[in-house]
Order: structure tokens, then sequence, then C-alpha cells
């Protein structure tokens, strides 16, 4: 009997759980969802866009909780002058909790750069790259007035259905371009307000998922050793399983001819296999010079952790990464001010300003900023109008957000609310826009780009959506 003739003896499905188990979870997980796709269709693979791209990937930088809008990249004079005065209209019937008179801004706002851009004294570094931002001050979340929904509208396009994310749906629109890494990665993203529905591919293949590094309740890895990558087998065990398992596919293949689930299990474990190496070594930040990682705030203080989490996104769009998302998340990190809003804002801004006009510079020296687009937003504002003594309520009808990157003009404003920044004025801006221009950005035509299910075609804009052409170079 030679080597190989026992192997078709084994319990296939058997041994194939046994090995799975060696792999850490997150290779696992990117192994399972390639699995999902049948032989001989690489759902990974690169695609056409539907039109020149303006870029190729998107950094989303995610602030949970509620960032208000008014106290950073909304200045509103009146509001100041008639603080403490009853709010001068009605507000609407679903605002689910109490609010008070008018609350100003404790923080002063400043000119920046050549644009002369006003944004709040909390983020003096990224108004020193503010030529390089658009400032969408008109966003509209619809009537989510809560976290998980209003969560799942700005990742999924749905606040109350189980969709594919916008993460998912680049992927599943241009496949990805390093086949040792998943081609959406989500860092420390929040188990809470919607989990991981966030990052999910809902009844797109399983492939498209977003993979999480961490969450939300713990500091973010500071090693190149990362739990849920890290291998439970040696490597080279892991290599002689994978080359065992070949071996049975091979003799499979030869008595019963092509078997597409067991040929898709095989390249997915060969995928998780490269993942436990590639991984770690993007995650090696002692790579990086100490300027560089002086740039990003890097090397103890309140910058640290997140200017981490920022230079790891540059480095994952070097190597290919599609689609990075960047959580500022609950329970460690959260601007949910219903009270407090001084101490709240002001220790969460002072953690995340210099990590992102860091990240923003060193995509600009490192040729990578024309073909990247990066977004700065969070699932909703907060009120105009105060909550207790100092804080703000929930406020999806008027917010802001930030676009930076190819194809986006630099040093504009685009969008007006009213002078309290209760409600748009002009040029509204809902979230299928949004995702209708970043789609647009990446090449992708949001009205092609559709998927068969249920007996009808998804997309993520839905029936909606507009390109905000306006700020577009």
């Amino acid at each position: 009997m030679t080597r190989n003739q026992n192997i078709p003896m084994l319990h296939r499905r058997r041994a194939l759980g046994r090995i799975a188990c060696g792999f850490g979870a997150t290779a696992a997980a990117a192994m399972l969802g390639e699995e999902s796709v049948a032989a001989g269709v690489d759902p990974m693979a690169p695609k056409r866009s539907h039109f020149a791209p303006r870029v190729k990937r998107v950094i989303f930088l995610f602030l949970h909780g509620g960032i208000s809008h008014v106290d950073t990249f909304d200045e509103k004079p009146e509001l100041s002058r008639r603080s403490g005065q009853a709010v001068p209209f009605e507000k609407p019937d679903f605002e689910f909790a109490v609010t008070g008179n008018l609350l100003g801004s404790p923080w002063k706002f400043q000119s920046h750069g050549q644009s002369g851009l006003r944004i709040s004294e909390l983020f003096p570094r990224i108004g020193s790259v503010i030529d390089d931002i658009c400032v969408v001050n008109s966003i509209s979340g619809g009537n989510e007035v809560s976290h998980g929904p209003a969560c799942l509208r700005l990742n999924t396009g749905d606040g109350v259905l189980n969709r594919p994310s916008l993460g998912a749906w680049t992927l599943y629109g241009l496949g990805s371009e390093n086949r040792d890494l998943p081609g959406f990665i989500t860092l420390t993203p929040s188990i809470y307000h919607g989990g991981t529905q966030n990052f999910g591919s809902a009844f797109l293949a399983a492939s498209f998922q977003g993979t999480s590094i961490g969450d939300g309740n713990a500091e973010f890895p500071r090693t190149a050793a990362v739990s849920n990558v890290e291998p439970a087998r040696p490597r080279d065990v892991q290599r002689r399983q994978l080359d065992l398992l070949a071996a049975a596919n091979r003799d499979h293949l030869l008595e019963t001819g092509a078997d597409a689930r067991l040929e898709a299990r095989i390249r997915a474990f060969e995928t998780a296999f490269r993942m436990q190496t590639a991984i770690p070594e993007v995650f090696d930040l002692s790579r990086e010079s100490k300027e560089t990682l002086a740039l990003y705030g890097i090397g103890g203080g309140p910058t640290d952790e997140y200017g981490r989490e920022c230079l790891l996104a540059r480095r994952l769009a070097e190597t290919g990464v599609r689609f990075i998302q960047v959580n500022h998340s609950y329970p460690r990190n959260y601007w949910d001010a219903h009270g407090g809003l001084r101490a709240n804002h002001g220790k969460n801004a002072m953690k995340i300003d210099q990590p992102i006009a860091g990240l923003i510079t060193d995509l600009k020296r490192r040729g990578l900023f024309d073909d990247t687009l990066v977004v700065l937003g969070t699932e909703f504002g907060r009120t105009p109008a105060a909550q207790g003594t100092d804080g703000r309520d929930h406020h999806p009808h008027a917010f802001s957000m930030l676009l930076a990157g190819g194809g986006v003009r630099g040093g504009m404003r685009y969008g007006r609310t009213d002078d309290f920044g209760y409600y748009v004025a002009e040029n509204k801006v809902s979230i299928p826009d949004l995702h209708a221009t970043i789609l647009h950005l990446l090449g992708l035509d949001h009205e092609r780009l559709t998927f068969r299910h249920a007996g009808r075609d998804f997309r993520l804009t839905d029936v909606e959506g507009e390109v905000v052409r306006e700020i577009l170079a």
C-alpha cells in the first residue's frame, strides 16, 4: 500500500474540521467565507468597474455614539448668541428625550488653510490639513433616533432589516487586490448597536463580509501577535496538514471527478494559512520610522491607540485591502454625550485629532492619497438644544461628515443647516446619496450594482440615492 492509498478511508468532513481548529479565529472566519462559494469561481478576484474609478480603496473612520456637529464642523454664531433661550420652533414629535433650551458651543471656531474653512478648536491638527478635506454640513440620517438603527442605516443603508454592508457591496462589485488578506477589514468594531451586521454580508456571499480585528471592549493590540489571528498549532504542522489534505483531495478527484465544495474548502484553507503570516507582518509597526510613529501620535498619551489604528489603516491600504473601517467605538471610546459634553468631546477629540491629520499627511507623502477615499462619519449629530445642564441628545435630522482623497474637492464646505444647526437648509445629503457618491468614486454605478435575492434586485441605495457631483473634483 502506498503512502496515500489509505487517505480516502478518512472521514473527510471530520478531518477538515479538525484541521480548521488549528487556524486563528479571524483566519478561520475568512476561510469559511471562501468555502461558501463554488470552486472555479473566485469571488475576491479583481473585477472591472462600471467606469473609470477615481479611487481604489476606502478608509472609513467611524465615530460611534454621535459626534456633535455644532461643536465640531458646523459653526453656529446665532446658537451661541441665543444660548439659554427657548428653542424658537417646534421640535419633531419623535425626538425621544426631553431637551431644554438652546446650548451654544463651549468651543471657539477658527479659520484654517488657504480655504479659510472654520472648524472647532477641538481639531487643530485636522485644521492643518483642511485644504485637503471636503466638509459636508448637510447630512440627513432620516428618522433613526437610536444608535442601533442609525448605525445600521449608515453602514448598510437600512436601519431595520439585515442588509449587506457598504464594505461588502464594495467587495462584491470590485473584488480584492490582495489574496493574502481579507478585502474588507474592520478595526475594533462595537458588538453593540447592530454588532456584526454593520460589517456583514447578509444575502451576499460570506466572502464579502468584514473581518474584524479587535473590538470596542478592549485596547487595540500593541504587538504583531493578534489574538484572533494567532494559529493554535505550529506553522510547520499546519503546512503538513494542508499537504495531507491536498493529497486526499487529489485521490478523491481521481475516484469521483470534480467536487466543487471540496475544491472551495481546500482553496479557503490555503487562504487562511497565508493570512496568518500576512496579518502579523502588516501589524508589525516596528518597521515604521520614529518620525512616522510621531506623526500619528504613537508612543504614549491619549493619541497612541487611535494612532496605531490609523497607521495600520495606511499599511492595509498599501497592501491592497479594498475597504478598511477604523472604529472609535463603544464602550471604551464613545461620543454619546447626553451629559458632560465638554469632558466627553474634549477627551475624544484629543484622541483622534492628530492621528487623523497624520493619516492624511502620510497618505499624501506616500502617493496613496489620490487613489484613496477617506471618510470621517458618525451615525447622527446632536441637538442644538441642551439635554440636562451640559449634554446634547441624538439628532439625525442634520449633521456633518468629512471626505478627503481622490476625486473629492478639498478645502470646500458643502451644504448648510439653519442658524441653529437643527435642520438642513441647503443641499441635503441623505445616507443613500452618501453611499452613491462613495460607490461612484470607486467606479461603481449604484443603480447597476445589484444582487438578485428573494425575487427582486437589491442594491445598497435601494430605490434612492444620487451622486453628490458638486463635491467631486
